[in-house]
């Protein structure tokens, strides 16, 4: 299918991606309670390389000891014992000539567990409670803690959890990192304006909400090969609420992504429910067509939501998307590159045959027949 647009190949830095389809993060609190990658997590993310998809992007892994940890069983990259774990992960990914980013997260006030902190402490831009109520699917229960405002000593460690962090995935084998500016998690709580009410270089307008993201991803770039691949994943979005609008739209947008750019990211993931859909209006772009107009071009869009019917996809690239990833329908055909490519059906996603009553993975989605490289 040398004619689709779906299996054109991509420069990502150093890198040629043999399409464009790649894994989306997804949490799926499998980690040991200390949060070292497993064995069954290294067949689980090997089953996709195996399945052709052209990159992957791992679940959110947590960056320091202090704060960052969102969930119990959450994988972090924070110890010599994470990174000597992640490395049989990386190793069965690479058995199939493919590339893997790690997600670093710091979940900001979203955090549903971390064993790290006493009782339910948790930091964000501003004392500002999230909405909604923590999933059980991801081992929490109740409300979310008021957070306390990060102090500027506490943003220091946040920079420099991100740069430790990034620097142990070198180590592990990763070919880059995805700096998690979405979803409502720490990064994107200072550019939302309902959670960030900083008076200080950090707050106000959306030059300034971005500053201490852009920093983050700047100091990672810094500190990281050049051949290192550094993304950045974006969202209007929260986990807590899911109809968020930034307030000044899409000049807000065009501020985030020529920041994040100017960082020295080399891709932005914009997150929508269906990233085809205008998100400004009903006739404004939509998230990745704004990154797309906003970023220089040499900056690789990626898109993300909705996007399992292969028209979608094919909708998203042209009107600007470099590459695109997926989530559930990934969960549900490991092997969608592979099946569009040969006109195959691909199967539907049932929730609660991979997500209930926990996100935990499941047996069913263990192959035996992929092992990981050291086995």
């Amino acid at each position: 299918m040398s004619d689709d647009v779906l299996f054109d190949t991509v420069t990502l830095n150093d890198l040629t991606l043999r399409n464009r389809a790649g894994l989306a993060p997804m949490t799926r609190v499998s980690a040991t309670a200390d949060g070292r990658a497993t064995e069954r997590m290294a067949h689980y993310y090997a089953k996709f390389a195996d399945g052709g998809f052209s990159f992957l992007v791992t679940e959110g892994v947590y960056t320091d000891d202090a704060y960052s940890q969102g969930y119990l069983n959450q994988p972090g990259l924070v110890t010599d014992a994470h990174v000597e774990a992640w490395t049989q992960v990386t190793d069965a990914v690479h058995d199939h000539d493919t590339p893997i980013f790690a997600q670093l997260m710091h979940a900001g006030a979203q955090t549903q567990g971390n064993p790290y902190t006493d009782g339910e402490e948790t930091i964000a831009p501003s004392a500002v409670q999230p909405d909604g109520e923590k999933s059980e699917a991801y081992g929490g229960s109740g409300e979310y803690a008021v957070p306390r405002e990060a102090t500027p000593d506490d943003l220091e460690t946040v920079r420099e959890g991100f740069v430790e962090s990034a620097t142990n995935a070198v180590e592990a084998g990763f070919d880059g990192v995805e700096i998690h500016a979405a979803n409502g998690y720490l990064l994107n709580e200072f550019l939302a304006a309902d959670s960030n009410q900083r008076d200080d270089e950090y707050g106000g307008a959306p030059v300034d909400r971005v500053r201490f993201p852009a920093e983050v991803v700047s100091a990672v770039v810094e500190a990281t090969p050049d051949e290192f691949v550094v993304g950045v994943r974006v969202s209007q979005t929260k986990v807590t609420d899911d109809s968020y609008e930034w307030v000044e739209g899409e000049d807000a947008a065009a501020v985030f992504f020529r920041k994040f750019a100017a960082a020295g990211a080399d891709y932005i993931h914009t997150v929508d429910a269906n990233a085809a859909d205008p998100t400004f209006g009903s006739d404004g772009p939509s998230l990745a067509d704004a990154a797309a107009e906003y970023a220089p071009d040499d900056t690789v869009i990626v898109a993300n939501g909705g996007l399992g019917d292969p028209d979608a996809a094919r909708t998203a690239v042209e009107s600007g998307a470099d590459l695109f990833t997926l989530g559930t329908s990934a969960l549900a055909n490991p092997d969608w590159p592979s099946r569009v490519a040969a006109g195959d059906e691909r199967d539907q996603f049932d929730p609660a045959h991979f997500l209930a009553p926990a996100a935990t993975i499941s047996d069913h989605e263990v192959p035996t027949d992929t092992p990981p490289a050291d086995d």
